[in-house]
C-alpha cells in the first residue's frame, strides 16, 4: 500500500483533508470568493473538495485543480459529475510546482499541501505567480501552539509559532484579510476521523494483503499524533491579499 492509498483511505470519512470542518470551509471559501464568477486553481487539490464546494456554491465560478494522485483526481471527475458542476472543472495530473497556465486566476489554493513546495514561502512564491490583479491565496499550514519537542519537529519541520509564521507573510509581500484557527476539537477530530477510517479499512478487509500495513499505519500515526504533537501542533488557513503590485 502506497501513500496515496493511504491517504485515501485514512480521509474517506472527513469533509476536507485538513483539520477544518464544514462551517469554517463554508467561511473561507465566502471570504475568498467575494464576487463569485472567480477563476480558481487549486495547487494541490487531492479530492477537489475545496474546488467542488466553491462551484456548487457559485454557478459562475471556473475552477482548475492539479494534484499527482490519480485516484484522487479521478474521485473528484465522479463527484463533480454527480453535482453537474463537471463542465465548469479542469483537471491536471502533474506536480503542482510545474504547473504552467495560459490565464492567472482570482483565487489560488493550497491548503495542507505546502509540503509539496517545500514550505510555506514557498507556497506562496508558487501562488504569486498563478496570480491576477487583485486576487488572493488561500493557504493552509501547521504552526507551533507551543515549545516543540525535537521529536515533533524531526516528525513535523520546521514550522514558527502563529505570530512569527504571520510575520514571516507579512514581511513576504501579503496582507492578510482574513484566517482560521482551527480549534482543538476541528483538529481532535480530524485525527479520530484520520486514524479511525484507516483502522476501520483493515479491519473490514482482514483477507486483503494490505491490511496489516493499514492497521499499522494508523496504530503509528495515532501515536504520533497523541504523544509527539497533539498538545504542540496547531494549523491556520489565511486569506492573502499582496501588499502592493
Amino acid at each position: 500500500m502506497d501513500r496515496e492509498q493511504i491517504s485515501r483511505r485514512a480521509h474517506a470519512d472527513h469533509p476536507i483533508a485538513a483539520p477544518l470542518d464544514d462551517a469554517s470551509v463554508r467561511r473561507l471559501l465566502e471570504q475568498s470568493l467575494p464576487r463569485g464568477d472567480e477563476r480558481v486553481l487549486d495547487l494541490g487539490c487531492g479530492g477537489g473538495e475545496w474546488l467542488l464546494r466553491a462551484l456548487s456554491a457559485h454557478p459562475r465560478t471556473r475552477a482548475v485543480g492539479v494534484d499527482l494522485a490519480r485516484s484522487s483526481l479521478a474521485r473528484a471527475r465522479r463527484t463533480a459529475l454527480q453535482l453537474g458542476v463537471e463542465e465548469r472543472l479542469v483537471l491536471h495530473h502533474q506536480d503542482a510546482a510545474d504547473f504552467a497556465a495560459p490565464h492567472a486566476f482570482d483565487l489560488v489554493l493550497c491548503v495542507g499541501a505546502t509540503h509539496a513546495f517545500g514550505g510555506l514561502l514557498p507556497t506562496l512564491e508558487a501562488a504569486r505567480k498563478h496570480l491576477a490583479p487583485g486576487g488572493r491565496v488561500l493557504v493552509g499550514d501547521g504552526f507551533w501552539e507551543r515549545e516543540p519537542s525535537s521529536e515533533a519537529v524531526e516528525l513535523l519541520g520546521d514550522l514558527t509559532d502563529l505570530p512569527t509564521t504571520l510575520d514571516r507573510v507579512v514581511a513576504d509581500g501579503w496582507t492578510p484579510v482574513h484566517g482560521h484557527v482551527s480549534t482543538r476539537r476541528e483538529l481532535d477530530d480530524y485525527e479520530w476521523a484520520w486514524t479511525g477510517s484507516l483502522a476501520s479499512w483493515a479491519l473490514d478487509h482482514p483477507g486483503d494483503p494490505d491490511s496489516p500495513q493499514a492497521l499499522e499505519a494508523a496504530t503509528v500515526h495515532r501515536d504520533q499524533w497523541l504523544r509527539v504533537h497533539r498538545d504542540v501542533l496547531g494549523f491556520v488557513c489565511l486569506v492573502l491579499r499582496p501588499t502592493s503590485g
